[in-house]
């Protein structure tokens, strides 16, 4: 879908593609508001996870310090700081800054991976790969593995983070999947390799999960080293790795309210969608983001299991809105209602299919009409594409019953999964909020409509005062 429509709105934007038409405005509202309020609640997430790690390590060289958890929240409004910096001040610098973030992040983890497996005791191969626990207390072991595989679920949300930037990007309908798949093979091969790492350098499991610290891998660190200067240093690779995810969090987070607003989805859509006209950034898009996450923070400060149940929207509500245009592609592709690429590709170049087959004649924007839809240069063809696709629904409505579930057993009101609570509250809310006003404003994602243009390859969509927008300065930038 990134190939097809590779539009900052993504999730949202691809449902009113797919669905039926009399369910197209509906339900491309509903993701479109599970995707928006998921990726605010991805980077409240990241900013006090960055925050507490950095505390962490606060704990870790200073045996007298005392940690308080309005302190954590202090912290993590000085991560936000520091990504708001970078993403509005220093925006244009982004991608070079990307770029060194990525020499870092393989860099860091060779620094990481080689001290902790030169250094550290290694356990044996059946410790590893034989060992199994339920500290959950679960009747079987198999639903120990399914509540607990919930937890390694949630380091794979934010794949579409790259489609949300995709107006911003060169040759889109190429460059937005290579990302995605290159990240998942970078981040999938570097993430499996330090997970053998950290079990085989584990030592003692009890003393691990009672760190101090309040996170394992910190002990691990220094239990391996045997040096809190190496382990501080050690640590402090992964925080500044997960302060540079933050930042990214923030940019992608700040695009789909924008691309929302801009197609009127959400309330004060006029301002939400307003485009700083000197370095083409969404300034109050980028603000609302960043408030939102640091009152949520004040949270953490009463309880982080509040806390942490407000935020689990990150796993459920995105892996929701993957779901939705993933099961309305393949009853696309299932039905043979996707055309081939080279129907469209006329004359060579890598350009977006087009997405709709007529507009309004008056005017020069519209709503999407049902469209004729038609690969784009990357995808997986025939039964390959269908078995995928297949497999994609299955997983993630796996994954989706799965998170719902509570840790541990028995199940009290404090060890409680609220989770299915704020994801179905979320959607109610949409769903009234939706019928109450929504519907008068939203008439589904709208299209740039200009004579002599091929619908889909301009940058520029409407905004909410009828003006046309432009989020890059350069370039051919597909969206």
């Amino acid at each position: 879908m990134a190939s097809i429509a590779p539009t900052a709105g993504g999730q949202y934007f691809w449902v009113s593609m797919l669905s039926p038409v009399k369910y197209r405005r509906f339900a491309s509202y509903i993701t479109g508001w599970l995707t928006s309020i998921a990726w605010i609640a991805v980077l409240a997430t990241g900013s006090v996870f960055v925050g507490t790690i950095w505390q962490g390590l606060i704990i870790l060289d200073n045996d007298s310090y005392k940690p308080q958890k309005w302190q954590g929240t202090l912290l993590c409004w000085a991560v936000l700081a520091v990504a708001v910096f970078i993403n509005t001040v220093v925006s244009g610098l982004l991608p070079m800054i990307e770029g060194i973030i990525l020499m870092l992040h393989v860099l860091g983890f060779v620094a990481v991976i080689v001290p902790l497996v030169y250094l550290s005791p290694h356990g044996s191969a059946a410790s590893v790969f034989k060992t199994v626990l339920n500290e959950g207390g679960w009747p079987t072991q198999g639903i120990s593995y399914c509540v607990g595989f919930i937890g390694n679920v949630a380091t794979f949300v934010g794949a579409d983070a790259a489609v949300h930037m995709s107006e911003e990007i060169e040759n889109a309908a190429l460059n937005v999947p290579r990302a995605i798949l290159t990240t998942m093979i970078l981040n999938g091969a570097t993430g499996f390799a330090m997970v053998l790492a950290i079990l085989f350098c584990l030592g003692d499991p009890e003393t691990v999960l009672m760190s101090p610290t309040g996170f394992p891998f910190i002990q691990v660190f220094y239990d391996g080293v045997k040096s809190k200067a190496g382990a501080t240093v050690m640590a402090s690779i992964v925080v500044a790795l997960a302060w540079c995810a933050v930042i990214g969090f923030l940019a992608t987070a700040s695009r789909m309210i924008w691309s929302f607003a801009r197609d009127r989805g959400l309330p004060f859509h006029r301002s939400i969608s307003k485009v700083e006209p000197r370095a083409s950034i969404p300034i109050i898009a980028i603000a609302i983001v960043t408030i939102i996450p640091a009152l949520i923070a004040l949270i953490y400060i009463g309880s982080p299991t509040v806390f942490e149940d407000v935020v689990s929207l990150s796993t459920s509500g995105l892996y929701m809105s993957y779901f939705i245009p993933c099961s309305l592609l393949l009853w696309r592709r299932t039905t043979g209602q996707v055309q081939s690429y080279s129907a469209h590709a006329s004359d060579g170049s890598e350009t977006i299919p087009e997405l709709v087959s007529a507009f309004a004649a008056s005017s020069p924007t519209s709503e999407v009409a049902q469209p004729e839809l038609a690969w784009g240069p990357w995808h997986l063809p025939g039964a390959v594409g269908i078995i995928n696709n297949t497999y994609a629904c299955i997983y993630i409505l796996f994954v989706l019953f799965w998170s719902f579930w509570p840790p541990l057993t028995p199940v009290t009101a404090q060890n409680m999964n609220y989770s299915v609570l704020m994801t179905f509250s979320a959607i109610a809310f949409s769903i009234v909020y939706y019928f109450l006003w929504g519907k008068k404003q939203y008439k589904g994602p709208l299209v740039e409509r200009d004579a002599g243009t091929d619908v889909g390859s301009k940058d520029t969509k409407q905004d909410s005062d009828g003006a046309v927008t432009k989020m890059a300065q350069d370039g051919d930038k597909k969206g």
